[in-house]
């Protein structure tokens, strides 16, 4: 196989003037270069919802079969990106930039573990117990106005009532 190419020269004025530039093209003629702008900056945040909820929470692709699960899928998609946004203004508000992925990164690592306890009569005592966040986790947690649980509640009622 072999590669062939030619340079053509009238489009040589154009890549001089657009190098550099980013340039976007539409049929909507009564709009503002502005507002031309901000609605491209949507469809990217737009795309970039669906890419946040295959990426970060690890949701690939599912093909549905009914109409309700598309919506569903949708929905999931939607809040994730709701989700992710609000972390990112968040974060900004903050002063810590404009990126949740590393907070998220940060955060991920603070764990939490189960205590369990044998008592007298033969069962079990659990506690779930969040470990304490290190120096750097804390101020990001500090600056994010966070405060960690010290026990987290066991969702059965069975357990809940064992751990008391």
């Amino acid at each position: 196989m072999r590669l062939q190419w030619t340079a053509r020269p009238e489009w040589d004025d154009w890549a001089r003037w657009s190098e550099g530039c980013y340039v976007l093209r539409t049929n909507v003629t009564d709009w503002s270069p502005d507002e031309l702008w901000r609605t491209y900056i949507q469809l990217t945040d737009a795309e970039a919802a669906f890419r946040i909820q295959k990426s970060e929470l690890a949701i690939r692709p599912v093909w549905h079969q009914r109409e309700d699960r598309v919506q569903a899928h949708i929905l999931v998609c939607f809040l994730a990106y709701v989700l992710w946004k609000t972390l990112e203004q968040w974060q900004g508000r903050a002063g810590l930039g404009r990126s949740p992925r590393t907070i998220l990164a940060e955060l991920r690592r603070i764990q939490s573990t189960d205590v369990v306890l044998p008592t007298e009569d033969g069962r079990e005592l659990r506690l779930r117990c969040v470990v304490r966040p290190d120096a750097e986790q804390a101020a990001l947690l500090d600056r994010l106005g966070l405060d960690l649980p010290e026990r987290l509640r066991l969702r059965s009622p069975a357990l809940e009532r064992a751990s008391v």
